[in-house]
């Protein structure tokens, strides 16, 4: 069965160029120049050549660019990253189906001219995105132009989380402890946003918009009684604001809009959270990816999740849709170029 592996990372080598110069030497960036399938196109073509009927979609690796770039330099960046990853599906067209362009979120103007860019020009199959940018929430307002963007153009925008160490784990500590910001905090980080787009009414004004989670929602499957019982709630527990009109003008119960949400396999492998995610999402919003390069051994993830596929005793028409089919419905590119 053909797989497409819907999140997975690169680097091309201008943007890593850029990248080394104007990125600081520790945490997320250091680890990105540690993996050499992330950099290197050789290595990261064996580390595929394991795996029969099985292609990528590619993205930029973290960190954000707007975390280490202002406005302008963020731009450049984007630009640069798009237009290699691009260059790379158009080289090896059998092994990268298509790529999620980057987009300069510290200019909000400017990230729709990329996104159209990006589309038109180079042929992105959706965008990627992070839960925040530069720690502004992405219910901002000023978001609101790119959402509407991908409404009307059917792009989708693949989420990923973004959070470092100085997101402190206590209020009396300035950063986060033992790599908890990212084993405990990513997820937090992907559930707060889709919250925030759920409760800011972006489903309601657009009803169409598609965003694919990466790491199965985040937490979302696995507090699902607090999201649906807890939410029916809300206002309840605040004093300070009408959040009880709030949820009186949503159309739907909160945990409807978050089964709106698309979701990806990137899970490292774990059979438990993959069942929980698929439970709550349902097979027709979940998309197969493996989160590849960043593993602890050469294609270790890939081989994993796909060792979760078979374990969850899928019927083979569910299995294809997990596989390729929703990919290739909410990218219809890709039935191209697969």
């Amino acid at each position: 069965m053909h797989t497409i592996d819907v999140f997975t990372h690169f680097m091309p080598p201008g943007f890593l160029q850029k990248f080394q110069a104007w990125a600081p030497d520790q945490g997320m960036f250091r680890r990105s120049m540690q993996v050499k399938s992330l950099i290197d196109i050789d290595a990261r073509l064996r580390l595929m050549d394991e795996f029969d009927d099985y292609s990528q979609i590619i993205s930029l690796g973290s960190p954000p660019i707007e975390t280490f770039c202002g406005p302008d330099r963020a731009i450049e960046l984007a630009r640069i990253g798009n237009d290699g990853l691009a260059e790379i599906v158009s080289k090896h067209p059998n092994r990268f189906v298509g790529f999620l362009a980057t987009l300069p979120l510290n200019h909000f103007n400017a990230a729709v001219t990329e996104a159209m860019r990006a589309t038109r020009d180079l042929g992105a199959v959706g965008m990627q995105i992070y839960s925040n940018a530069a720690g502004q929430p992405l219910d901002h307002p000023e978001f609101a132009p790119l959402f509407e963007w991908a409404h009307g153009a059917n792009v989708p925008l693949f989420l990923h989380p973004a959070r470092s160490e100085r997101f402190a784990d206590y209020a009396t500590e300035e950063k986060s402890m033992f790599e908890v910001w990212w084993t405990l905090g990513w997820p937090y980080e992907t559930s707060t946003a889709m919250a925030r787009l759920v409760f800011s009414g972006a489903f309601d004004r657009w009803p169409n918009l598609t965003v694919v989670t990466h790491h199965l929602g985040g937490i979302i499957p696995y507090v699902a009684g607090r999201v649906g019982h807890g939410w029916d709630q809300l206002g309840k527990r605040t004093s300070d604001q009408d959040y009880f009109a709030l949820l009186k003008s949503l159309k739907k119960r909160p945990i409807d809009y978050f089964k709106m949400f698309y979701a990806d396999t990137a899970e490292f492998g774990a059979l438990a959270p993959t069942r929980c995610g698929l439970d709550f999402f349902g097979v027709d919003h979940v998309l197969f990816a493996s989160d590849c390069p960043y593993e602890p051994e050469s294609g270790i993830y890939v081989r994993e999740t796909f060792g979760v596929m078979r374990q969850l005793g899928l019927p083979d028409a569910d299995l294809a849709k997990i596989c390729h089919g929703n990919a290739v419905r909410l990218m219809p590119a890709l039935k191209r170029r697969a």
